[in-house]
C-alpha cells in the first residue's frame, strides 16, 4: 500500500479523535453552564421566598405574642449567596419552609389575620413563589441529572475523568416533605 495513504488515513483518524475530545470537553462545560444558571433560579426564587417570608411576618407582627421569636428567628436566617454549596441553599430552602409554616399557623389562630386582604395576597403570592421555587429546583436537577448521566458513561467517562469533570448535587427536599402524610379524623 501506499505509504502515503497510510499516513493519511492515521492523520484523519487522530484528527477525528481530537475533535471528539474538544467537543465533548466543550459539551461539558455548555452543560455545566446550564446547571449554574438553573442554579441561579433556584437563588432567584429563594430570594423571593425569603423576602415574601419577611413581608408576610411583617403583616402578622401585630397579631403574634408568643410565636414572636420562633418567626424572628427564620426572618433572621442567612439568606446564601450564589456561590454557596447546593447543601447550604437546600438547609435555606429547608428553614424558610418550616418558618412559613408557622406563619400559617399563626394566621389560622387569628381569625381577623386570617381575613386581612394583606395577608390574603401575601399567601397568594407565596404560593406562586412556592410553584416557581419548584419549577427551578425541578430545572436544576434536570440538568444535572443529564449532566451526570453523560460524565459517567463510557467512552465519555475518560474524557470527563482526564478533564477533572466531577459529578454535581442535586438540590433535594427537606426530609420533612418526605414523609408520609398521617390523616386523623
Amino acid at each position: 500500500m501506499n505509504p502515503i495513504l497510510i499516513l493519511g488515513i492515521i492523520v484523519g483518524v487522530i484528527l477525528i479523535v481530537i475533535i471528539w475530545f474538544i467537543a465533548l470537553q466543550n459539551s461539558f462545560r455548555t452543560m455545566l453552564v446550564k446547571i449554574d444558571e438553573s442554579e441561579s433560579g433556584i437563588d432567584v426564587a429563594l430570594t423571593q421566598r425569603f423576602d415574601m417570608l419577611t413581608k408576610l411576618f411583617q403583616a402578622a407582627k401585630g397579631y403574634m405574642k408568643f410565636e414572636k421569636d420562633t418567626l424572628e428567628s427564620v426572618v433572621k436566617l442567612r439568606q446564601p449567596q450564589h456561590a454557596d454549596s447546593i447543601k447550604d441553599k437546600e438547609a435555606f430552602a429547608n428553614e424558610v419552609s418550616r418558618g412559613l409554616s408557622a406563619i400559617n399557623v399563626v394566621v389560622e389562630q387569628y381569625p381577623d389575620l386570617k381575613a386581612s386582604q394583606n395577608i390574603l395576597k401575601l399567601q397568594n403570592s407565596t404560593a406562586e413563589i412556592e410553584e416557581n421555587l419548584q419549577a427551578a429546583r425541578r430545572v436544576y436537577n434536570s440538568n444535572v441529572s443529564m449532566y451526570n448521566q453523560k460524565i459517567v458513561t463510557f467512552p465519555n467517562s475518560v474524557v470527563a475523568n482526564m478533564g477533572k469533570f466531577l459529578k454535581r448535587e442535586f438540590f433535594e427536599a427537606d426530609p420533612l416533605k418526605k414523609a408520609d402524610v398521617n390523616f386523623e379524623f
